[in-house]
């Protein structure tokens, strides 16, 4: 009997199938079930992605792609694992002259059953679903692979104390963090990778953000406080620890980096899962045969789950970032920007009153939905030279008069953005005067339009006991860049804090829920210059309304444990014996 989804998909029935079981499904989370179909299908869901630059050594980036979500820590007797019929995959782009990936690692996985006589996961040494992976590793486009990793270990479930360190029926290891130590690997062309069970390390509140954005914002202070949905689960990670060099596309090391925001560092990262098109069941056994078929992939965070529509989800999970120009229309008109504008439907939506969209700002530009946004510029001397210039790249940021965020949303998701004005800080601009050249403190630009996490490696990693480290990434970098000596003293390029976090790359600490709900409210808007509506003009550019903005949450603002000060630097896994469903609240 062969999968429903796949022969549907091979009749030309699936959008009817679809049409119908999207009424059951919901989405979760930062990719967590984001999908109706891959809702069906745990092992091949990726969760998150994170880039980086690793925060113990300035000359490697470390790239992690989370999978299977919702991880019960007590999931046994067939506790959670890779699946073995999924290719993993990690793509990275360099280079704007291909159309496809430049760097490319496949992760494939085997599990055996040591003792099929025992209920149990673990006894007496021997492990069931004792998994194994292979990684391979092209450099061209997918043409040729070589094996840069035979035989990797992932580690078990973190079961309990009885199964892990007990010597007499259990593994007899010393602790479940010297199995993790353990099982990082070496490649053989000098990546470090690990693969297994950990923490996951996405936090979000989900009961709220999906009662149509009716989170809590503001910590522990109300009756029903948020809660992080994610919190005291596991998920599967594979976490890889690059040299810059062997990513950066002419193979230079960062030290040769021309300053902080060079371009030519920069790099774009995708993650997906693939399975075989067709999946026979027999009485005890399935098999997959046919060609390899993607049903999940994941660049930036939140995008499937808030940008792309119900309808779309499961065409886009197929897609790739090279035919991502069909999505453009709903991230130049987010759907998240309605319930941020009392005009549409803000007034039905309290918990986002203080996200307030500009509507007259420099008592000119208004970027609510279907609006014109800065497209009265068009091809004006005004915008001559800038990134708005159509000889620049301004016939996909103005596209027309009703498309107001496809001068910040799009280029965030699809582009990255680039160190040109307008898109620099308001600090050295003329009063009034956005679209001036100002304060550099982001350049993540690599114009493929497509959904990709991209990362300038020359930006230096934050330490993370910089007392100005803060988990709202590139928001926080812009505010101490406006509002605080020496970084708003003038406008030179210098590294500001936090300029390394998302949407430049993304680091595990990073908040991306509030960071994405104050950009689609705006802030990133303000930084370069088109203040809110309250700014009379001159004086302090820290009006109410920015004010609002910047002390906006979305309720659940940190991990619920702390990570590795090392790589894997995700955390070990909760252990199932002592774990408790109620205390992640």
């Amino acid at each position: 009997m062969k999968s429903k989804n796949y022969l549907l998909r091979r009749l030309g029935l699936l959008p009817v199938f679809l049409g119908v079981m999207a009424l059951g499904f919901t989405a979760r989370a930062s990719s967590h079930r984001e999908a109706p179909l891959i809702s069906r299908d745990a092992q091949a869901d990726n969760t998150d992605l994170y880039a980086f630059v690793s925060p113990d050594n300035p000359n490697m980036v470390t790239i992690i792609a989370n999978y299977i979500p919702f991880e019960s820590p007590e999931g046994g007797p067939n506790y959670y694992s890779f699946g073995t019929s999924v290719r993993y995959e990690i793509h990275i782009k360099n280079k704007t002259t291909t159309t496809g990936d430049d760097i490319t690692y496949r992760f494939t996985f085997s599990a055996v059953n040591q003792d099929t006589t025992t209920f149990f996961n673990i006894r007496l040494g021997q492990q069931n679903i004792k998994t194994t992976y292979m990684c391979e590793k092209s450099t061209d486009g997918g043409t040729t692979w070589s094996t840069i990793v035979t035989t990797g270990v992932v580690p078990p479930a973190n079961i309990g104390p009885r199964s892990i360190q007990n010597a007499t029926v259990g593994l007899g290891a010393s602790s479940y963090g010297s199995l993790m130590a353990s099982a990082i690997a070496s490649a053989s062309t000098g990546e470090t990778v690990f693969c297994g069970p950990v923490d996951d390390p996405f936090f979000v509140d989900l009961g709220g953000a999906f009662d149509l954005a009716n989170i809590r914002p503001g910590g522990l202070s109300t009756a029903n406080p948020p809660k992080d949905g994610l919190a005291r689960f596991n998920c599967h990670t594979i976490a890889l620890k690059i040299p810059i060099s062997m990513l950066q596309k002419t193979g230079l090391s960062v030290s040769s980096a021309a300053n902080i925001l060079d371009p030519d560092f920069v790099i774009g990262v995708w993650a997906s899962a693939s399975r075989p098109a067709i999946k026979t069941l027999a009485t005890g056994s399935s098999t997959y045969s046919g060609s390899w078929v993607q049903v999940s992939r994941l660049g930036m965070p939140l995008t499937n789950e808030v940008i792309i529509p119900i309808g779309m989800k499961d065409k886009w999970n197929a897609s790739t970032p090279a035919n991502d120009a069909q999505f453009i229309p709903y991230f130049k008109n987010p759907e998240l920007a309605l319930y941020m504008d009392n005009s549409a439907y803000g007034s039905a939506v309290p918990a986002l009153n203080a996200l307030r969209i500009q509507t007259n700002s420099l008592h000119t530009f208004d970027f609510r939905n279907g609006k014109q946004g800065l497209y009265l510029l068009k091809g004006s001397a005004a915008v001559a030279g800038t990134a708005l210039d159509d000889a620049v790249f301004g016939t996909i940021l103005l596209p027309d008069n009703a498309s107001p965020r496809a001068v910040d949303i799009l280029p965030i998701f699809y582009t990255g953005v680039p160190n040109l004005a307008p898109y620099q800080l308001a600090t050295g601009k003329p009063a009034n005067s956005p679209l001036s050249a100002g304060k550099p403190f982001i350049n993540n630009f690599l114009p493929t339009l497509g959904d990709m996490l991209r990362l300038n490696m020359a930006v230096p990693a934050t330490p993370r006991n910089d007392p100005n480290f803060s988990s709202l990434g590139i928001i926080s970098a812009a505010v101490l860049g406006l509002t605080v000596s020496p970084y708003r003293n003038d406008a030179s390029l210098v590294m500001i804090p936090n300029m390394d976090g998302f949407p430049n790359g993304r680091r595990l600490e990073d908040d991306v829920t509030t960071i994405e709900l104050q950009a689609v409210g705006g802030v990133v808007l303000a930084a370069i210059g088109l203040w809110y509506d309250d700014y009379p003009g001159s004086g302090s550019v820290v009006t109410p309304a920015l004010s609002n903005v910047l002390s906006f949450n979305a309720g659940v603002t940190a991990n619920d444990t702390t990570f590795q000060a090392s790589f894997p630097y995700v955390q070990q896994p909760w252990r199932g014996y002592d774990y408790t469903y109620q205390s992640r609240f």
